[in-house]
């Protein structure tokens, strides 16, 4: 895998040659592997939802293939993980508590880019999330952009929440005291990354098409460097954070508007409603 996505690298920057684009994606292979970590996962679905059985995953050592079929698998079996909130369980709980090493993997803080131990598994696992997503386009809470901004911070080291390679590490460096989570920063601005066609379905089963007819390059992720290919704004997308920071607006001004009633109207209870009251009392001794 880590040759077939350098060969995609190599066909998106720094030129993308359009003559020989669609022979020159087939000899990546790189869709072929997507294609078969969705089939494998459809499998498994399938076993569970239609055949009502148990299904043990287990691949050689647990942490790679094991995480991918998983996790992919209770997204098209449960639509919580479909939301913001349950991708993030579905993460930390399938890949990071359950030791995936991000940072052999990755290789965070090493200049050995010819190590072994890197392969971009779970880069693969985002991939196929993207693939479903294009598929099933009101089932996911989450728009694109939640997807790059976790992949972004996989590199990135800013957070926490990938590096090391398992539990015990985290907590020898005291990950949790010393970094802040990725999760944090998506969940104080949900609306960024919310898919403005999402219906929210409870119990409906996923089944995306593993076919090569049905699969693409996610374009947005790979060329979007590619100082030659400008990238077009999301009209959609666009048009919806529009409406939020219209939204944003009448809710600032609705507030105000409130806070200035409540100021007059505290006024008006504490000031004379009537001549009357405007005199001093006088006590009458009769």
């Amino acid at each position: 895998m880590r040759e077939s996505l350098k060969k995609v690298k190599d066909i998106v920057y720094p030129n993308v040659e359009e003559s020989h684009w669609l022979s020159s994606l087939e000899s990546t292979h790189w869709l072929e592997h997507i294609k078969l970590v969705l089939t494998g996962a459809i499998q498994v679905a399938d076993k569970v939802s239609s055949g009502k059985s148990s299904v043990l995953v287990h691949c050689s050592d647990g942490w790679d293939r094991t995480a991918q079929l998983t996790s992919l698998a209770m997204l098209m079996l449960d639509s919580f993980y479909r939301s913001i909130e349950g991708f993030e369980i579905l993460v930390q709980k399938e890949w990071i508590s359950f030791g995936h090493k991000f940072a052999s993997r990755i290789g965070h803080g090493d200049k050995n880019h010819a190590d072994a131990d890197r392969s971009p598994i779970f880069l693969q696992f985002i991939d196929c999330v993207w693939q479903m997503s294009k598929q099933f386009p009101t089932a996911f809470e989450f728009n694109e952009r939640f997807l790059i901004t976790i992949l972004d911070h996989l590199y990135s080291c800013r957070f926490g929440t990938f590096l090391y390679n398992c539990e015990s590490a985290r907590e020898r460096q005291k990950v949790t005291e010393r970094t802040v989570s990725l999760w944090s920063l998506i969940n104080s601005n949900k609306d960024t990354f919310r898919n403005p066609f999402y219906t929210k379905e409870i119990n409906r089963v996923l089944y995306p098409v593993a076919s090569m007819r049905h699969l693409e390059l996610w374009v947005n992720y790979y060329i979007r460097w590619n100082p030659r290919i400008k990238q077009q704004p999301n009209p959609v997308e666009q048009r919806y954070m529009e409406l939020l920071a219209l939204r944003d607006e009448y809710i600032k001004r609705l507030e105000e508007l409130q806070l200035t009633n409540s100021a007059k109207l505290s006024d008006s209870s504490t000031s004379p409603s009537s001549p009357s009251q405007m005199l001093p009392h006088v006590q009458t001794h009769f």
